[in-house]
């Protein structure tokens, strides 16, 4: 711990309880500010072209032809099952 660190900590000691509670709310604001400025915000147009093309090397529209289609082979599966 580093000398004016112990030296603000002594000081904070010295301090009435309720003036601790200033400091206390003083530091989470302070911290609340630093972490909001510390994420900045992303837009989803900031990703376009990040993933190479064709991603995992399926077309999206294969992608959704063949999801589909897998989908109705089971439904079609277990429908036949029930009868």
């Amino acid at each position: 711990m580093s000398l004016s660190l112990e030296k603000i900590l002594s000081e904070i000691e010295q301090l009435t309880p309720e003036e601790q509670l200033t400091v206390m709310g003083y530091l989470v604001e302070l911290v609340k500010k630093h972490l909001t400025q510390a994420q900045p915000k992303h837009k989803w147009s900031d990703l376009k072209g990040m993933a190479p093309y064709p991603l995992l090397s399926e077309d999206a529209q294969e992608w959704v032809s063949r999801t589909r289609r897998e989908a109705d082979e089971h439904r079609e599966r277990l429908l036949q099952g029930e009868e």
